[in-house]
């Protein structure tokens, strides 16, 4: 690898946790949405200043080339991403509809105390 691309690796992995902890701290981004971004830039961060460690852990885990083992990686963290939001969405849907059921409810009655009110007058 030249100089370039470990000084754009370190940059891009440096930016990606710093953009994580900004969007943290003005609350644009939740602290269980964002382990994983944290995680991936830590990594990509490891690896940019020591890329052996990449090499070994491909040989460790019997791939071929350092890239592919890299490249798996980012698949699964990012299936993980995905598995997450997946969940948190139909959380998000079921909380939804028991909010529309409620409402639904709220306004009979508020037909049948309206209508119980009218027929007084």
């Amino acid at each position: 690898m030249s100089t370039l691309q470990y000084v754009l690796g370190i940059v891009a992995s440096v930016l990606t946790v710093a953009l994580v902890v900004e969007m943290l701290r003005r609350r644009r981004l939740r602290e269980r949405h964002a382990i994983w971004w944290l995680v991936a830039g830590t990594l990509a961060f490891i690896i940019s200043v020591f890329p052996q460690s990449l090499e070994w852990a491909a040989g460790l885990l019997g791939f071929d080339a350092p890239i592919n083992l890299a490249f798996f990686a980012s698949l699964i963290l990012l299936f993980l991403v995905a598995l997450q939001h997946s969940a948190e969405l139909t959380k998000v849907e079921s909380h939804n509809r028991d909010l529309a059921e409620q409402l639904a409810l709220l306004e009979i009655r508020i037909r049948e105390l309206e209508a119980v009110k009218a027929r007084r007058k």
